[in-house]
């Protein structure tokens, strides 16, 4: 189950990093 543990770890730092961007450049959404 690591891999899937490494998978979902990637998927929420996307989400983060994806959350941020759009608080801070909402002119691109």
């Amino acid at each position: 189950m690591i891999v899937f543990t490494v998978i979902a770890a990637v998927l929420a730092l996307a989400a983060v990093v994806y959350l941020v961007v759009a608080l801070v450049r909402p002119e691109r959404f």
